[in-house]
């Protein structure tokens, strides 16, 4: 026995503020963050993003279940890696610095490529660190001495490296192949960079002339109506194709139409690809403008026309390939009057010559969905370029059974089904983007347009034994940034060199990432680890052991966050708070529609009157943590952090009391089982299922549950029930000092337990106080960080010590709902009958009568016969023992029948007035039956409600 340490006071009410900055400064100084060096590896690599970003709530969840995990892994006594970075974001980031050069009136051209690039490094230097603050502000625990960055001098070798080897091995090649073109960036694009939505447009239907006159369609024309959302294109049709089942135009295949405008003729083609029910069952075919129709012209031997330039406009001399692969063969002249033209005023154009001509045969209102770059918001063209690719099938084959086999597994395991479903449908990647930013090409060309590939200028020369006056020109395209973010794992840990980091932490752990680039990202990462990295017997390595795939953060109306909806939610105000008015500039900043900033304002003011107050950090992580269930979206619900704001209080009171009762007294050192009665046996029982659930929990990527587990022992449990059970006894002078001190122990050992269990999820609150009470057990350490994670004890499940407790929970709870319903108030001592009670449950009255007359304010206990009469009671019931408390004595019966007179007219009052629209035929023939329905469900309860008011007075006026 000793006496407590003083411990320092903590303040009457939890504010996170100063408490979060003065512990994130401390771990990151201190090193905390870093790898131990000692036990079994785990990392994670952070998703990088953008470096011209800023925080999203899907960054502010996807951080916070990286950080519950690497947090609890580390606690685990793991060698832990979080490692840290951020990706050069190749178009986002060069449009960044474009814009603000344009605001001076200077374009990149102006400047020149390489002072062009200055700029951007310059940009990234003064503003490319908002988002790392941002992680911080989060609390996540990435080791910050590792920051990486994509295009950092170590990763850039990493690409240099990729890249030739693969050109080696011959899975990297040059061709001309149909790309997403941006007209407006001048490069090419991924799907993912690109945004579908629906729009209202046209279908225009054109008449195509058979060249032969004589021959007819079925009812008799000679001409196939072929209609198009894309007019324009017509110029670039290689030929008409139909359905090979549509007996309308079997006859027709193999003839040719005369194309209008440029007098070309094509075929009539059967393919599977047209659709017979819709619109005519003819459609036009352009493989340079549609991908589509690339992939059915490489079926029918189809040659390609490309008639645009990459400003998408009509070019004076059509591009002509006389099949896909092949080489340009020649060229043919565009028609009068279109070359130049811009692609929609070419369209326009079309159109009205189809008019005057006759060949326009109709016009109909049409919703289509258009493909738009989602930086430039401008419609992408599917153009015939000169890009690179990697030859993808052999790459994806191993990644393939990688998934199979089970090496990587995905958590929902459905996204493994998504991710197969892609990469047995896989096509080469275009890894070229005509822009500046970025990892540039490392291939160089002689001026016979030969290319040569090597990891500089030098070796190139040095390998092909190029003399320096020959002059070379390096590619001046880069690559895509999804390829150096293929190499995420091993370059940021130093790959090609072998280094101790790869040695120790690859492969990763686990991958957490969003469904929505399983194929972009993930699949790619696969790819490129198994290919690259090898085990000592020659064998792939993967990139991670798990995938962990969450889902997207939406609004609590399930609707998607976007800037033009203005339901967008910043997590670093909910951290810190925010005011109604900069709330509302900047929901409505930058919105080009005046009257959407109008309705999003008025929107944002209804729903944030006030602002949106501080939750810190603690409370949204546990938020976020709470709602990382298996399901792809997620409802964000502000209720949610304020309810765990309040839990966050709950525990920092809780705290308080703690001390209160602790300090100055004796409290035990060593446990003591044997001065426990069941309040102790029962919390340590419970303590050790909650810390077997979250390990259950964390083990399966369930943080939700993790979240639910800590929740509920801490908050019903613990603070609770386990806080009123201790009372009696601390005020207790009879209670001996020995029996006091252990209840002070196991207070603060159950509480000092459950921050260790809550610290991977919230972890400022919980070092804050842990580094209070742990010294007051002769434990503690530099941070909590590093203090061992609870782990469940088997011997201390007392399951009778569980059912004892449930019993008297359950007599508790009968009993103060007795109380409330009667008005009693919480000071009176009652006296209490049971009736249906075995012997069993005699003997576990016996155990828990002292808890119960104490917690419940009974007087006196009284065990009825099974056939016994009760007095005038009021009754409740628990399982099958019935609670009585008689109430004779107890209330005025005159105030109390007073009282339930004006209750039983209000409800009559209630009740009559839905009695009477039931009864007025005009209502329930006119009303909708939902509605009517809806009445005499209300008139069924008002009933019920009379029936018990009424049966309480007949029971008050016997007394």
């Amino acid at each position: 026995m000793t006496d407590a340490q003083t411990a320092q006071n903590i303040a009457t009410t939890y504010d996170p503020t100063e408490i979060e900055k003065k512990w994130y400064k401390t771990w990151e100084e201190q090193g905390y963050f870093k790898p131990s060096g000692h036990g079994e590896s785990f990392c994670i690599m952070i998703p990088p993003p953008n470096v011209t970003g800023s925080l999203h709530m899907g960054h502010g969840f996807n951080n916070a279940i990286m950080d519950a995990l690497t947090r609890y892994n580390r606690m685990m006594g793991k060698n832990t890696l979080w490692q840290p970075g951020t990706d050069h974001a190749g178009i986002a980031t060069q449009m960044v610095v474009e814009r603000q050069l344009g605001l001076q009136g200077v374009t990149r051209h102006d400047l020149g490529r390489e002072k062009f690039i200055e700029k951007v490094w310059e940009w990234k230097e003064q503003s490319g660190g908002t988002i790392t603050k941002q992680i911080r502000r989060l609390g996540s625990s990435v080791d910050w001495s590792r920051e990486r960055f994509t295009m950092d001098e170590g990763l850039s070798n990493a690409v240099k490296e990729v890249f030739v080897r693969l050109h080696e091995d011959g899975l990297i090649y040059r061709g001309k192949r149909l790309v997403n073109w941006d007209p407006k960036l001048q490069t090419a694009l991924s799907d993912l960079e690109v945004e579908s939505k629906e729009e209202k447009g046209s279908l225009w239907h054109f008449k195509y002339f058979f060249e032969d006159k004589s021959v007819k369609t079925q009812d008799g024309k000679d001409y196939l109506v072929v209609a198009t959302t894309r007019p324009e294109t017509l110029l670039g049709d290689t030929a008409v194709a139909v359905h090979p089942e549509d007996e309308r135009y079997a006859h027709l295949v193999g003839k040719n139409i005369v194309l209008p405008i440029t007098g070309r003729l094509i075929p009539i083609v059967a393919d599977d690809y047209v659709e017979k029910d819709f619109g005519t069952g003819c459609v036009k075919i352009t493989p340079a403008h549609d991908f589509n129709d690339y992939e059915l012209g490489k079926r029918n031997s189809l040659p390609i026309i490309n008639i645009f330039n990459k400003n998408a406009e009509v070019l004076g001399e059509f591009e002509y390939i006389a099949k896909a692969g092949e080489q340009i063969s020649k060229t043919i002249t565009a028609p009068a009057d279109y070359a130049g033209l811009e692609r929609f005023e070419a369209r326009k154009k079309l159109v009205a010559q189809a008019e005057v001509e006759g060949w326009l045969d109709q016009i109909q209102p049409y919703d289509l969905k258009a493909p738009r770059g989602d930086r430039s918001g401008v419609i992408i063209e599917p153009l015939l370029t000169d890009q690179w690719y990697v030859k993808i099938a052999p790459l994806a084959e191993p990644a393939i059974e990688a998934v199979q086999d089970g090496r990587i597994k995905f958590v929902p395991e459905q996204y493994s089904n998504m991710y197969m479903a892609w990469m047995r449908d896989i096509q080469d990647w275009c890894i070229s983007r005509q822009l500046w930013w970025g990892h540039r090409i490392p291939a160089w060309y002689d001026a016979d347009g030969n290319i040569y590939v090597g990891r500089s200028e030098d070796e190139v020369r040095a390998k092909n034994n190029i003399a320096a006056d020959v002059e070379l020109k390096q590619d001046e395209d880069v690559l895509d940034t999804w390829f150096s973010s293929a190499l995420w794992t091993f370059s940021t840990l130093g790959w090609p060199e072998q280094t101790p980091e790869l040695k120790t932490f690859h492969p990763t752990d686990v991958l957490v990432t969003g469904f929505d680039i399983i194929f972009f990202w993930v699949a790619r990462m696969i790819m490129m680890t198994m290919h690259f990295m090898k085990n000592e017997d020659g064998s792939s390595q993967i990139p991670f052991k798990t995938v962990y795939v969450h889902g997207l953060v939406r609004d609590g109306e399930g609707q998607k966050m976007s800037k033009s909806k203005g339901n967008v939610l910043d997590p670093l105000d909910l951290i810190d708070g925010i005011d109604l008015e900069s709330l509302v500039a900047k929901r409505t900043t930058g919105l080009m529609n005046p009257k959407d900033a109008a309705k999003i304002e008025k929107s944002t003011r209804k729903e944030f009157p006030e602002g949106i107050n501080a939750y810190g950090t603690d409370a949204v992580r546990f938020t976020f943590c709470a709602l990382a269930n298996t399901g792809r979206d997620i409802k964000f619900d502000l209720k949610r952090v304020e309810g765990y704001r309040n839990f966050c209080n709950k525990i920092w009171n809780a705290t308080r009391f703690v001390l209160m009762n602790v300090e100055g007294q004796t409290v035990g050192q060593q446990a003591r089982p044997d001065l426990w009665e069941l309040p102790e046996q029962w919390i340590m029982s419970r303590l050790q299922k909650a810390e077997a659930a979250v390990h259950q929990a964390f083990a399966t990527y369930r943080l939700d549950l993790a979240a639910q587990a800590i929740y509920d022992f801490i908050w019903n449990e613990y603070c609770d029930w386990y806080v009123e059970l201790t009372k009696p006894v601390l005020n207790d002078a009879e209670v001996s000092e020995e029996r006091k001190a252990e209840v002070r122990r196991v207070l603060l050992a159950v509480m000092e337990a459950s921050l260790r269990l809550a610290h991977p999820l919230m972890p400022y609150l919980t070092e804050e106080i842990w580094q209070t009470l742990a010294p007051m057990l002769g434990q503690g350490g530099p941070t909590i960080m590093t203090a061992q994670y609870p782990i469940p004890e088997q011997a201390k499940i007392n399951e009778q010590a569980e059912a004892d407790m449930q019993w008297l929970q359950g007599l508790i709870g009968a009993v103060r709902n007795i109380r409330g319903e009667m008005g009693l108030g919480n000071a009176r001592l009652l006296p209490v009958l049971l009736q249906n009670i075995s012997d069993a449950e005699r003997e576990q009255i016996t155990r828990i009568e002292a808890l119960f007359k104490a917690l419940a304010k009974v007087e006196s206990i009284e065990f009825l016969g099974k056939d016994q009469e009760p007095p005038l009671s009021s009754s409740s019931v628990v399982g099958h023992a019935s609670v009585f408390v008689p109430m004779k004595g107890l209330i005025d019966p005159k105030a109390e029948l007073g009282r339930l007179q004006k209750d039983l007219d209000k409800i009559q009052k209630q009740h009559d007035q839905i009695a009477n629209k039931l009864a007025n035929e005009g209502f329930v023939s006119k009303a909708p039956a939902a509605v009517v329905e809806g009445e005499k469900a209300k008139l069924a309860e008002f009933a019920a409600q009379l029936d018990k008011v009424k049966a309480n007075m007949e029971q008050i006026a016997a007394l």
